[in-house]
């Protein structure tokens, strides 16, 4: 049986239930059991999602459950119902390396991103199956209070980028440049948007999501009628698990022709391309310096929270030695 001593969800210290702030947040003040009461077989319970037989990645590989909360349980949704949440389980895929320790990686970084950062992230946490095995669960932020479905949309069909006119890799297609191109064409509070954009694209950097890919940003229809981007999703040091790229998009920040001299010589990026595309996509100086300034220090509270993350200890050492060394290559100039 797992041992409990960190909230699953916020990661706060002394707990072997989900915290208040917990409670509230991911299952709207109902106590939960962080143990689930049902084992998952990944024959029987029917994936929502496909794999991916173009490219490795960890979006291609992760099988995906649709669950609800009822009676203070989360069950897997009944057929007719919609859920609210969304269940990953440890993948099946067994080339995946260290592939026990997804779940715990996702929700790491999340919580990293939320915490540490300002980075706006869907209600996250982990759960447990009943024979031990973790399951990363995330509430969906695409159903209103009343349960009805809020417009969202992401940014490959936003780009009208498809299987049909761009291949199987359609959404790894493209640059980030792409992305702030509608941005800026359809969200009325642009600027704001592209701030958090920019702000998420150096986190990616930092913390190798090499998987973020157009279907990984999207928008979604306020209550006024207009849009904005929705909070971050699938955030995941993918390098742990497989041989990516710095960046999922095939064109990286921007196409090849605009990288800065280390980044030709080097193959990888550094805080000279990130503002220079702050500038391109339209963020004033102050805009740009204020991110840089952010991720250009060293914080202390990434390795506490990782200490009391549900990785294991080889594991935590390898996160931190990841995010040490692209730190490291950020500075870079």
């Amino acid at each position: 049986m797992v041992e409990i001593k960190n909230c699953p969800s916020t990661l706060a210290k002394g707990y072997s239930i989900y915290s208040p702030t917990a409670t509230r947040r991911l299952f709207d003040g109902h106590r939960v059991n962080p143990i689930l009461d049902f084992e998952y077989d990944s024959d029987t319970a029917a994936p929502l999602i496909a794999r991916s037989i173009a490219r490795i990645s960890l979006s291609g590989a992760q099988e995906k459950l649709s669950a609800i909360l009822e009676n203070g349980r989360i069950i897997l949704t009944p057929e007719g119902r919609h859920g609210n949440y969304i269940l990953k389980p440890v993948p099946s895929d067994k080339s995946l390396r260290y592939r026990s320790m997804m779940p715990a990686n996702e929700h790491l970084t999340m919580q990293i991103a939320r915490q540490v950062y300002n980075i706006p992230t869907a209600e996250n946490g982990l759960i447990f199956f009943a024979d031990g095995q973790p399951a990363y669960i995330t509430k969906r932020f695409d159903v209103g209070k009343d349960g009805s479905r809020i417009k969202q949309e992401d940014f490959a069909s936003i780009i009208g980028r498809t299987e049909d006119n761009a291949g199987k890799d359609f959404k790894y297609k493209g640059s980030y440049g792409d992305v702030a191109t509608k941005i800026r064409e359809l969200l009325p509070a642009w600027q704001v948007e592209m701030a958090y954009f920019f702000r998420l694209l150096v986190f990616n950097y930092l913390y190798a999501n090499g998987d973020a890919h157009l279907k990984n940003f999207s928008v979604q229809q306020t209550p006024e009628g207009d849009y904005m981007l929705t909070p971050a999703y699938d955030l995941i040091n993918s390098h742990l698990h497989i041989e990516d790229t710095d960046f999922a998009l095939s064109d990286g920040l921007l196409p090849q022709n605009e990288w800065c001299e280390t980044y030709v010589r080097t193959g990888h990026p550094c805080v000279t391309d990130f503002r220079f595309f702050g500038k391109k996509i339209g963020l004033n100086d102050k805009q740009i310096e204020k991110v840089i300034a952010l991720f250009s220090e060293y914080q202390p509270d990434v390795a506490q929270l990782t200490e009391q993350s549900f990785l294991d200890d080889r594991m935590k050492r390898m996160y931190m030695r990841s995010y040490e060394e692209r730190l490291q290559r950020f500075l870079r100039e």
